[in-house]
C-alpha cells in the first residue's frame, strides 16, 4: 500500500530497496530553508542490519501488511528455532539469530507473537519482561537494600547484568527482555 513518506510511524514495515524493513524511529524535519523531510532509521528484516535514510515528504514509499499471530516455542536444533502456532498446531521453523541478543531469554513452552509478511513468518517478539535466577553475583552486604550503584551477576540462561547490591544468589527477579537489564525483585 503506497504511502506518503511525510507519513512514516515507528513500527511500520516499508519495502526499500525490494526488500522489507522495520521503522525503528521517524523525525520529520523542516529546515529552514529547503523542503522538509522524513530522517528514518530501519532495520532490515531479512538481515538485521540498521541503517538510516532521508525521504523527502512528497516521497511515496510501499508499507507492507504486517500480521501478528500467537506462538510457542518448542526447541532448538541443527534447523534452527522451531515454533508452533496456537490456532492451527502448525509447526515452522526460524533461524537461530532472529532474536540478535535476546536469544537466552527464548525458554522452551514461552508464548511470543509471530509477524508474517505473505504467509511468511520474519520476526519474533519476546515477552517485554521474564523472571530469571541469578546464580552467581557477590555477597549481599547487610544493611545495604538501596544503592545507586550495581554489582555484576549472572543469570539462569548464562546472561551478565547489572543487579542492585541487595540481591543475591538464587534470588528470582524480572528482566526486561530488549535491553537485558534489571527490572524488581520477582514477587
Amino acid at each position: 500500500m503506497k504511502q506518503l513518506a511525510g507519513a512514516i510511524r515507528i513500527g511500520w514495515v516499508i519495502e526499500y530497496k525490494g526488500k522489507p524493513w522495520t521503522v525503528t524511529k521517524s523525525v520529520h524535519i523542516k529546515p529552514g530553508k529547503g523542503g522538509a523531510f522524513m530522517q528514518v532509521e530501519m532495520k532490515s528484516v531479512e538481515e538485521g542490519t540498521k541503517t538510516n535514510e532521508r525521504f523527502r515528504s512528497e516521497d511515496t514509499v510501499e508499507k507492507l501488511m504486517v500480521e501478528t499471530r500467537d506462538c510457542q516455542f518448542l526447541f532448538e536444533d541443527a534447523t534452527g528455532l522451531t515454533f508452533m502456532e496456537s490456532d492451527t498446531f502448525e509447526q515452522f521453523t526460524m533461524p537461530t539469530d532472529i532474536l540478535g541478543d535476546s536469544r537466552p531469554f527464548l525458554t522452551d513452552g514461552m508464548d511470543v507473537k509471530v509477524s508474517y509478511i505473505d504467509g511468511k513468518p520474519i520476526s519474533v517478539d519476546l515477552p517485554l519482561q521474564v523472571i530469571c535466577t541469578v546464580v552467581e553475583t557477590e555477597p549481599v552486604i547487610k544493611g545495604q537494600t538501596v544503592s545507586s550503584s550495581y554489582k555484576p551477576a549472572i543469570l539462569d540462561n548464562g546472561v551478565r547484568i547489572g543487579v542492585p547490591p541487595f540481591i543475591g544468589v538464587g534470588d528470582k527477579i524480572v528482566v526486561g527482555t530488549s535491553e537485558a537489564n534489571y527490572v524488581e525483585r520477582a514477587k
